[in-house]
Parts: structure tokens; sequence; C-alpha cells
């Protein structure tokens, strides 16, 4: 829909914002000369790495590489669509956003379901406090939810009688209930799709109802029965829970996925007001999307019997596709038979949390599961590892993580199956429950080029660019090296963070320097990167001597008398 608002009005819009005001207004900003710092809203940090520039109307952040302007640090931070967030901007500045007609009618068509929706959502939830909801309430008093929570999640109940709520509504909304599907017209006559259910209102973003998830209170044959898609709901892109746990936690850094409404409000009955669940079967990449649109970090939470392997397995393949440098993803399976809504009301919120905490990161869930069965000191378990894995690693993009994952799947077929970062001889437990033995780690030793290994020094230690320079000046071995130095020597970049600027905000410099590491698939601890660039740039006596007898050696037929004398002098400490 951003093509339906004209981009003159969209430029003068931001021109119009006031960025530093609109950002200091959600979080905490400090003055630093012209500009402002804080830490960013959009990852956990501790030391303030996002920069907001007012005269350039843009942030960017140097820890996740977050950035834009105040559109989309609006959809970032309020987890809006573009035309949701020059609205709200309008509001703040005044103004009145200049669709065409054609956009109109469809705003308007789209507001008319929703308040249709949100009608229905009231109707519902005052029926749960009337008389004929009694039974309804005695149901969820059971399950362990009390008053405040079924006012945050807007819980209601849905008369058993067919056309409770057709009968109720206002005229002008009865035709938007039967569009949304919330009223059946199947049969020529209208009646309700939710009768004697508990009902589950579905929010979007702006906290609009969209659609509804309806459990029986009877012996129907569906348990849980949800709205059919309409204009205003596409069960991929919504996220049940996300508007609650927005109201609740304002800086959300990560999200706990589950698998039902009730997993979601038991928990936040419980303190955990970061739980949401997915609608559909599965969790798919459009899903995904909604949820990495609001945070970097999400654990998986399903039940521990096959089917919930089967349904984290399918979300694990879905995500490989995503995995940018920076996203964190874990799994969490509970105990088999157990799910988080009884699981939390048995063990409590302490416990539970510490499940989370100890998730499985993507990285150890695929090979654990890619492994099952295998035996990894056999050749042919090596080998099947291997075939089951490599495909899953080349969904994923280019990046530093898979890098690393390649690198492991390479130790693991080729090394005899074992793990790392395991410990010596440690005790784990397999999926199915068994135990094994964890072999001892040992360490992967990487042979870098000289021309990596300088390039590598040189984003540790941008100082290091002059002798760096100077060395490549006198080889053709060191072509990156040298022109990777030469630009820091340009720019004058002494610093890390110097460094990590210069590339943010040089798009001709990201540009050429873009595939500077393509071929490796495992980057070297900084100690080590450093100590070997030394070694390079600072050669010992003996060596220096050594390569400049090779020299004089290879060339004897054309040594001038001074070489020859240094030829014999340099043979004599021989």
């Amino acid at each position: 829909m951003s093509g339906m608002i004209p981009q003159r009005f969209v430029e003068d819009l931001l021109d119009r914002t006031d960025l530093a005001a609109l950002i200091g207004s959600r979080i905490t900003l400090k003055k630093a000369g012209a500009n402002y710092k804080a830490c960013c809203p959009f990852h956990d940090e501790k030391t303030p790495s996002f920069n907001v520039r007012p005269d350039k109307g843009f942030y960017h952040c140097f820890g996740c590489g977050a950035s834009g302007d105040a559109i989309s640090f609006v959809r970032e931070f309020e987890g809006l669509g573009f035309t949701e967030a020059v609205e709200e901007l309008a509001k703040l500045a005044g103004l009145e956003v200049p669709y065409d007609r054609a956009a109109q009618e469809d705003i308007q068509q789209a507001r008319t379901l929703t308040d249709a929706l949100d009608f229905a959502s009231r109707y519902y939830h005052s029926a749960l406090a009337s008389q004929q909801g009694t039974y309804a309430r005695d149901y969820l008093k059971q399950r362990g939810l009390d008053d405040a929570i079924i006012q945050q999640y807007q819980l209601g109940f849905a008369p058993g009688t067919g056309t409770a709520l057709f009968d109720a509504a206002p005229k002008d909304l009865k035709a938007p209930l039967i569009e949304t599907g919330t009223v059946s017209n199947k049969y020529g006559r209208p009646r309700d799709l939710f009768r004697n259910r508990v009902m589950f209102p579905i929010r979007n973003g702006r906290g609009k109802t969209v659609a509804f998830g309806g459990r029986t209170l009877g012996d129907d044959k569906a348990k849980y029965i949800n709205s059919p898609e309409s204009d205003v709901f596409h069960k991929s892109r919504e996220i049940y829970g996300l508007h609650e746990a927005r109201q609740a936690i304002r800086q959300l850094d990560r999200l706990l996925v589950v698998e039902g409404y009730m997993d979601v409000i038991a928990l936040a009955q419980h303190g955990i007001h970061y739980a949401v669940a997915t609608l559909g079967t599965a969790t798919n990449q459009d899903s995904l999307k909604a949820l990495l649109r609001h945070v970097r970090h999400i654990v998986f939470c399903f039940d521990g019997d096959q089917a919930g392997y089967r349904a984290a397995d399918k979300a694990m393949e879905n995500a490989l596709e995503l995995m940018a440098d920076g996203l964190h993803l874990q799994f969490l399976m509970l105990p088999d038979g157990e799910d988080p809504d009884t699981l939390v009301r048995k063990e409590g919120r302490e416990a539970f949390e510490k499940r989370v905490a100890g998730a499985t990161p993507l990285s150890r869930y695929l090979f654990d599961r890619q492994s099952e069965g295998l035996d990894l000191q056999l050749p042919e378990g090596r080998s099947e590892l291997r075939a089951r894995a490599e495909p899953l690693l080349n969904k994923m993009p280019r990046t530093t993580l898979r890098n690393a994952m390649w690198q492991e799947m390479l130790r693991l077929c080729g090394n005899g199956g074992q793990w790392q970062n395991r410990g010596s001889g440690k005790k784990y437990r397999g999926w199915r429950g068994e135990r094994a033995e964890r072999p001892t780690e040992e360490r992967v030793e990487v042979k870098l080029s000289k021309d990596n290994t300088l390039c590598l020094a040189l984003l540790e230690a941008p100082e290091l660019a002059r002798e760096v320079g100077a060395l490549a000046e006198g080889t053709r071995q060191l072509p990156q090296a040298g022109q990777l130095a030469r630009w820091l020597q340009d720019k004058n970049i002494q610093t890390r963070k110097a460094l990590v600027a210069g590339l943010a905000l040089d798009k001709q410099a990201r540009d050429r320097f873009y595939n500077l590491f393509d071929g490796l698939e495992h980057i070297p601890a900084r100690e080590s990167t450093l100590a070997a660039a030394r070694e390079l740039l600072t050669p010992n006596e003996e060596a220096a001597r050594q390569q400049r007898l090779a020299t004089l050696l290879r060339n004897l037929a054309k040594l001038s008398p001074e070489e020859r004398e240094e030829l014999r002098t340099l043979s004599g400490g021989q």
C-alpha cells in the first residue's frame, strides 16, 4: 500500500519529523556532540552503540546493523506496516495522509471489518461475564486463570444459540460479520460460526481484532476452530499474543513461541509475558518473518513427543533461509506428556524460565537431530551425517554462522564424530532419553593465506594499516590486504569503532570489501590472528637472513660485487 501514498508527502513528513524527539520519546537518548547515543532498542547490549543523527535524519546501530529513518524506526519499534507507520507520524505532525480514492475505499473497508470484529469481541467478553457464561467462567477458573488475565487477553464466551451474535449486532455491522466469516450465510440464513465456545480474540499489531479462535465447551468433534481468512486476516502473518506481549513489555528482546492459545495465556498468568503462538499447523516463513520484525532472539517451545519434534524440525528448516548474522534461534523441547500450560503450573515461573535460558541453539539442534541413530565413530555414520546435514546448510545465506556450522559438519564427518564445546567425558541425553559418552574435544587447526591473515588483522587492529601497506607494496601476494590498508590510511582510520562506522556510512567501501572473506569457513580468535600477522610484519632475524640468502642464490649470475660480498657474509653465518 506504500505506492498509494504520494512520495512527496512521505518526504515532507520526514522533513517535519524531529527524529531525536521521536526516538527520545520511546528510549533514553544521551547527547553526544551534534548527535545522540543510546543502548539499541532492537538488540540486547550494555554499551551504547545506537546512534541518532537528527541533521541527517537517520539512525544506525553499530552492534546489530539496524538503521533507517523515522518511518523505519516506528515500523520496527511499534511493529507496524509502512502505511500504519506513516499514519502514526502524520498524526504526530497534525497532518492527514492524502490517499488516492481507491486506497481510501480499501482502508475504509478494512476499518469496517475490524469495527465489526471489535464489536464481536466486546459482545463475547460481556457474554462471559453474564449468567449464560457461568460454565465458561468455571472452565477458565479450573485452568488457573484470574480476572486480570481474562481482561488482558479479552477472553469471551460464544453462546450456544445459533444467532446470538448476529441478533445483537447493529444493522450496519451485520454484513461485515458475514464477510469475515464470523457469521455464516452458507445456507441462505445467518448462523454464528462460534457456538458454546470459549473465545480467544486475535489482535493485530495495532490492537484491532482481526479473527477469533474458539475452544468448545461441549463434545464437538473440533476441539478448536478458527476464523476463516478474510481481507483483514491472513493466518500465516498474524501472531497470537504479540499485541499483549508488546503492551506488557515495551522493549521486547526475545519471544517464546508456543503451540496454543492457552499456553500463551497460562505463561502470562505466571509472569512470562513474552510468549506468543503462530496460527496454523506449522511455523512457516511468513510467520518467522512476522516474528523477526519484532525481535532478533526467538525460542521455539514444543512438546517432547514425536509430533513436537516434527514441528520443531519444520520450524528449523523454514528458519535456515532467514538466518542472517545477529539472529539467535533456540529450541526448547519439553518432557514427554507436558506442554507449557501444564508445566508452568506444576513447577512455577522460575523453573520454567531456567528451561528457556537453557534452550538448545539452532546449530546444536540441527546436528543433534541429523546425527540421530548414527554411530559417528564409523565412516558410514559420518558419511550419512554429511548427506543429511549438507542440504540443510546449503539453504542458509552466506553468513558467519553458516561458515561455522559448515566447519562443524566437516569436523564431525572427518574427525571421528567428536563434538565441540561439550566437555571431556560428560554424559548427555538424546531426545529419546538414551545416555551416551561425549568424546574428548580436539582443536581444529586452520591455515589461512597471508593475505587473509593480514585482512583479518586489519579488522581487529586498523592501526596496523601503515605496516601492512608497506609490506604489501613489495609483493604481489597481498592484493586484498594492500587495498584494505590503503583505504584505512586514506580515511585515517585508527580504531575498530571507526572502521565499523566507515564501512556503515561508505557504500562504495562496503561494495568494494563485501566479498573479502567469502572463501573462509572458520575465523580464528583475535589473539591468534594478531600473533600470525605480527610474525608476517616483523619476521625474526634468522628467518629474514634465510629469506635474503635464498633471494641472492636464485639470482647468482646477475649479482653485483656488493651483493656477492653480502652473499659470502650471509653464507658464513650458516
